[in-house]
C-alpha cells in the first residue's frame, strides 16, 4: 500500500493489521554530468515501491525527498536542508506517523549524506522519553539501500573499478532501469573521478569539478539496474519483516 495514493479509511483500515511502515528518504542533488539530481531519493523510492508490488501487504510513505547536501550547493539545481531544518521534518513525520498508530517506522535511505543527521534524530527523539522515564510510541530504523544483504557485494561483483562514492554506476544503474527515457551521456574526463574529503561547497566543486567522486558512471545501464533492484526488493522484505518482528525487552 502507498500512502499517497490511499484514502484515509484504507489506511486506518490497514493499521488493524500492521504498525509498520516504510519512508524513503534521500536527497536531491547533482550526480555528475549524467546522473539525475533526483537519484538519491529515486533508488530508495525504486525499491520501495517495486518492493510493495511483489507485496502489498508493505506501507510505503511519500518519499522523503530533500536532505542534507549543503557540500553539492555549488551545482544548479541542488536543494538542500540544513542539518537542524533536516532534523525538525524528520522528527515531524514521525510524530505525525506514530499519532496515527505506527510503531515501526522504517526509513530507507539513499544519500550517505543523510547518515549522521538522520541518526542524531533518531537520539533527539529517544532522548525525549528517556528524560521523562516512559517507553517511545515507536522504533525507528534506519537502512541505506545498499546495504541491505547481498545488495553492496552485488554492485561491486558488478562494477568492480570505479564503483566510487558519490556519482557510482550502481546508483545510475538503478535510476536508467526505472526512467530509461533520461539516460544521459558525457564523455568522462578523467574516466574515474578524483577522491577526497567532503567539506564545503566551493570545496567540492574545486577537488570533484564534474560533480563525481571516485566513480565511473559510464559503467551503468538499464540491465544491471534492474538486477540490482530484483536482488534489493526480496532483502528489503525480509529486513522490514524481521524489524516488525522484532521483540523489545519489557514490551
Amino acid at each position: 500500500m502507498l500512502i499517497a495514493y490511499s484514502a484515509w479509511p484504507e489506511i486506518d483500515a490497514r493499521l488493524k493489521t500492521t504498525k509498520t511502515v516504510v519512508v524513503p528518504i534521500g536527497s536531491n542533488e547533482q550526480h555528475g554530468p549524467t546522473g539525475l539530481l533526483g537519484t538519491d531519493w529515486m533508488c530508495p523510492e525504486i525499491i520501495a515501491h517495486a518492493a510493495e508490488k511483489a507485496d502489498d501487504s508493505l506501507i510505503v510513505a511519500p518519499t522523503f525527498n530533500i536532505g542534507m547536501a549543503q557540500h553539492h550547493l555549488a551545482f544548479a539545481g541542488t536543494i538542500s536542508l540544513r542539518p537542524s531544518t533536516f532534523m525538525a521534518a524528520i522528527t515531524d513525520w514521525v510524530s505525525s506517523l506514530s499519532r496515527h498508530g505506527f510503531e515501526r517506522i522504517y526509513f530507507l535511505n539513499g544519500h550517505g549524506g543523510n547518515v549522521a543527521t538522520i541518526e542524531a534524530t533518531f537520539s533527539e527523539l529517544y532522548a525525549e522519553w528517556s528524560f521523562v522515564e516512559e517507553e517511545p510510541p515507536y522504533v525507528l530504523k534506519l537502512r541505506n539501500w545498499w546495504d541491505l544483504p547481498g545488495v553492496n557485494g552485488l554492485c561491486n561483483a558488478i562494477f568492480p573499478t570505479g564503483h566510487g562514492m558519490h556519482a557510482t554506476p550502481s546508483e545510475i544503474a538503478v535510476t536508467q532501469a526505472a526512467y530509461p527515457d533520461r539516460i544521459k551521456t558525457a564523455e568522462y574526463s578523467p574516466r574515474i573521478a578524483p577522491s577526497g574529503p567532503i567539506r564545503d561547497a566551493l570545496d567540492y566543486r574545486a577537488r570533484f569539478p564534474d560533480g563525481r567522486i571516485g566513480s565511473d558512471p559510464a559503467q551503468a545501464s538499464p540491465e544491471k539496474g534492474q538486477r540490482i533492484i530484483d536482488a534489493a526488493v526480496p532483502a528489503l522484505l525480509k529486513d522490514v519483516a524481521a524489524f516488525a518482528d522484532e521483540t523489545l525487552p519489557g514490551r
